[in-house]
């Protein structure tokens, strides 16, 4: 390799910017990923989507909440807002991945059981196909989830 040729590769690389996650610029890479914890906006820490279960007879529709920095998403909360008798219900855990799982309690009036899992395997296009139960059980009745975000 000739001097010019040394020189030319030299000046032609760029000096790094690093920021971290507010979007400061700081001076290293490790000041970048080193952000405290309570610096991280709550925003940073919750997604919302939208599911459509259907079964044939009923549709359910579902608003979850959950983090989207884990895989899979661990759900931190959400609603089944219409659709099922004794709505509105709470959802109370569970995780979206290659599988689904969600745990919900009636939050609503009503004689119907005291709480619900929906579980199913992803499929394309985007949506869950599986079973879900009342009371403890998680294979009653068929359906097919539509991922909705």
């Amino acid at each position: 390799m000739t001097t010019q040729a040394r020189k030319e590769k030299g000046q032609s690389r760029m000096e790094h910017r690093f920021h971290n996650p507010q979007g400061a610029e700081v001076k290293t890479r490790d000041e970048a990923f080193a952000a405290p914890q309570a610096e991280v906006s709550p925003e940073a820490l919750s997604a919302d989507c939208k599911l459509t279960l259907h079964n044939g007879q009923v549709t359910f529709a579902i608003e979850v909440k959950y983090h989207p920095n884990t895989y899979p998403h661990v759900v931190t909360g959400g609603r089944i807002t219409a659709g099922i008798c004794g709505a509105p219900w709470d959802i109370t855990g569970g995780t979206i991945g290659e599988t689904i799982r969600l745990d919900a309690k009636r939050a609503g009036q009503g004689s119907c059981a005291s709480t619900i899992t929906i579980v199913g395997e992803f499929q394309n296009p985007p949506a869950y196909r599986g079973t879900y139960g009342f009371d403890g059980a998680t294979s009653s009745f068929k359906h097919t989830t539509r991922y909705e975000c």
